[in-house]
C-alpha cells in the first residue's frame, strides 16, 4: 500500500540535490550538485521524506498534489546569506552621484550613504519598518529565496538597533521566509561621537543587551578604513564571541585592511566582500574554516571590481554568494547573483549554484535544515523552467522560476 503524502514532484529532467551537506563544499566538491536525472521528491508535513528516481517514488507514494517537472530543473530554495533588508528611505540621489564619479567613501564622509539611511530609519516606527521589510521579503520569496540573513546596522544607537532587531524577530515569526538575524551595530561611525567611544558603546552596552535578550545569532562589523579599524573590529568581535554570538566580518571591501586575516584569527563563520584581500589572508581563511561570502551585485553597482573567486577556490576556501540587498543595491534575485558570478567572476554555473544554496546555508549555520534536497530537511524547493542547470545564469533574474515551495507549502 502506498504511503500518503502532501506533495510529490516527479519527472524532473535534473534534480539538483546538493547532497552531502555536513560541511561546505570546496576543492573538487565545489561544483558537485548531486544531479538525479528523472528525479523525484516526496514531501510530507513540511519536510522532505524521500528523494530518488521518479519510477521508484511513484511506486511508494500517493500524493494530494503531484507536480510534473518534466523538462525542468528542481533544486533547493536559495539561501541569501548577506542582506541589509531592514531600513527606511532611499538613496536615488547618490546613485546619480556615483555615476558622476563621486566615490562611496566620499559620500559617506559627507554624511550620506549609510548615515543618510540611518537618519531615515531612526525616524521610522516599528510598524512602518515591519511593512516595508515584509514587502521586500515577499519579493525575495517570489524570486526563490527561502532563507535570508538580515543585518541591523541602520540605527547606530542602542535604542534604534534594538528597535530593528525586534522588528526582524517579529518578521521571522510571521513571514514564510526563514530569517537569520545578525547584529551590525558596528556598521558606521555616527557623526556625533568618536570612533573609539562608539566602539565602546557597541562593545559595552549594545552587545550585552542584544545577547541577554537573544535578539541576534551573529555579530558583524564593517572593518574598513575610516570606519572600524582592525583593532576596534577585534574588540567588538571578541566581546561578541564571549557573549555567545557567532561572528561575521565585512572585510577588505574598499581597501586591504587585513580583514580576512582578522576573520581567520577570531574564527568567524564567514568573511564578506573580500575584494581587496591578500593572498595570505585568503590562505588563513582556509586554515580557520572561514567561508568567503562574495557579493557581485555590490561590485556591479559600485563599479569597483570583483572578488578573486578563482584564487579563493584554488586555495580551497568555500565560497557562498549573496545579494547584499541594501539601499544602494536593490537586488532581490539570487538568480541574478548567479549570472553575475558566472559572467564577472568566471565561476561555473555549478559552482555558483553550490555557493547560492548549501554553502550559503553553512554561512548562516542553517545547513542542517536548508540548502539541499535531502531526507529530513525542510521542503524548501524551487522549480526552474529550463531543462539544464547551465541555462540558469543565461537568464538574467527573471522568466524561468516556475514554482516555489517553502516548508512544504506551494507559494506559487
Amino acid at each position: 500500500m502506498k504511503q500518503k503524502i502532501d506533495i510529490l514532484i516527479v519527472n524532473s529532467n535534473e534534480l539538483l540535490t546538493l547532497a552531502g551537506s555536513n560541511k561546505p563544499k570546496f576543492g573538487k566538491e565545489r561544483s558537485e550538485l548531486g544531479v538525479i536525472k528523472n528525479g523525484a521528491v516526496a514531501v510530507k508535513d513540511g519536510n522532505i521524506i524521500d528523494v530518488g528516481k521518479t519510477e521508484s517514488l511513484k511506486k511508494k507514494f500517493s500524493a494530494e498534489e503531484i507536480i510534473d517537472a518534466k523538462n525542468k530543473v528542481v533544486m533547493p530554495g536559495f539561501v541569501d546569506c548577506h542582506t541589509h533588508t531592514i531600513f527606511a528611505g532611499s538613496r536615488e540621489d547618490e546613485f546619480v552621484l556615483k555615476l558622476q564619479g563621486i566615490s562611496y567613501m566620499e559620500i559617506l564622509k559627507k554624511g550620506g550613504g549609510i548615515l543618510k539611511t540611518v537618519r531615515e530609519t531612526r525616524k521610522a516606527n516599528k510598524k512602518s519598518l515591519f511593512y516595508m521589510t515584509k514587502k521586500r521579503l515577499d519579493k525575495m520569496l517570489k524570486n526563490g529565496t527561502t532563507t535570508v540573513e538580515i543585518k541591523s546596522g541602520y540605527g547606530l544607537t542602542t535604542k534604534d538597533e534594538i528597535k530593528l532587531l525586534e522588528v526582524i524577530k517579529e518578521l521571522n515569526e510571521k513571514h514564510k521566509i526563514d530569517i537569520v538575524t545578525t547584529f551590525l551595530g558596528a556598521h558606521a561611525i555616527p557623526l556625533d561621537i568618536t570612533s573609539d567611544n562608539y566602539t565602546k558603546l557597541v562593545t559595552n552596552e549594545m552587545l550585552p543587551l542584544v545577547a541577554k535578550r537573544k535578539l541576534a545569532e551573529f555579530c558583524d562589523v564593517f572593518c574598513e578604513k575610516d570606519v572600524f579599524s582592525v583593532e576596534q573590529s577585534r574588540m567588538i568581535l571578541n566581546k561578541a564571541k564571549e557573549l555567545g554570538l557567532k561572528l561575521k566580518i565585512h572585510a577588505d571591501e574598499i581597501i586591504r585592511t587585513g580583514g580576512a586575516e582578522l576573520a581567520a584569527e577570531v574564527k568567524a563563520t564567514s568573511a564578506e566582500h573580500l575584494l581587496k584581500s591578500s593572498y595570505d589572508g585568503i590562505k588563513s581563511m582556509f586554515r580557520s574554516n572561514v567561508i568567503a561570502v562574495l557579493l557581485p551585485a555590490t561590485s556591479f553597482f559600485l563599479n569597483a571590481g570583483y572578488a578573486n573567486s578563482k584564487q579563493m577556490m584554488e586555495e580551497n576556501v568555500p565560497i557562498a554568494l549573496a545579494t547584499d540587498f541594501n539601499p544602494g543595491c536593490l537586488c532581490y534575485s539570487m538568480q541574478t547573483i548567479i549570472s553575475l558570478a558566472c559572467t564577472q567572476m568566471k565561476m561555473l554555473p555549478s559552482e555558483a549554484i553550490v555557493a547560492s544554496t548549501i554553502n550559503a546555508a553553512h554561512a548562516v549555520s542553517r545547513a542542517n535544515e536548508a540548502g539541499s534536497i535531502e531526507v529530513g530537511k525542510k521542503a524548501d524547493i524551487i522549480i526552474m523552467d529550463v531543462h539544464d542547470y547551465n541555462l540558469i545564469p543565461q537568464h538574467i533574474g527573471d522568466g524561468i522560476l516556475e514554482s516555489v515551495i517553502k516548508g512544504g507549502k506551494i507559494i506559487f
